[in-house]
């Protein structure tokens, strides 16, 4: 008879994670190319934690961790997800600042990458620009990176429970 380890239904559970971020990814697309909603700067990093923290998920899913292990991979997940919760914060602090305070529009993206060092081009991203506060796109009077701060909020909660022992490793 095939008996059901922990390890598998962490496996089903990181899976569901790489999807959530998958389908995160797959609807910022969708605004962006169906809607119009050209991602800014911070928008963009924020997508590349979504996809790191997908790739942890992923990778946990195919290792299968037990208790220590899951602890690990719930440890890299807060790392990704923590530091996209961080540039969603500023994102929201930099949508809610009044209109005379707002920073200048910066020039692109690639502009920065292909002139600056990255350390440069972080610190200037970090202090946003006046395309970051556009409000866009909107779903209960959230904003984008509103609902992607709990996104990571809730990824982070997912890649937690995964470190619980189940009742097999208890005892």
């Amino acid at each position: 008879m095939l008996r059901f380890r922990p390890q598998h239904s962490r496996r089903l559970a990181y899976l569901i994670g790489a999807g959530i971020c998958s389908a995160l990814i797959g609807f910022a697309l969708y605004l962006q190319y169906q809607l119009g909603e050209d991602p800014c700067p911070l928008c963009i990093f924020q997508r590349v934690a979504v996809i790191v923290s997908g790739i942890i998920f992923f990778l946990a899913a195919v290792h299968g961790p037990h208790a220590r292990g899951a602890k690990v991979y719930a440890l890299l997940i807060f790392a990704s997800s923590g530091l996209g919760a961080f540039i969603a914060i500023r994102h929201i602090w930099i949508q809610h600042l009044p209109k005379d305070l707002l920073p200048e529009c910066g020039p692109g993206l690639s502009y920065l990458f292909d002139t600056f060092p990255f350390t440069e081009v972080l610190r200037k991203v970090l202090s946003g620009s006046g395309e970051c506060a556009a409000l866009g796109w909107t779903f209960l009077s959230l904003s984008i990176p509103e609902w992607t701060l709990i996104c990571f909020i809730l990824l982070m909660g997912w890649a937690w429970l995964q470190t619980q022992p189940s009742k097999d490793e208890l005892s």
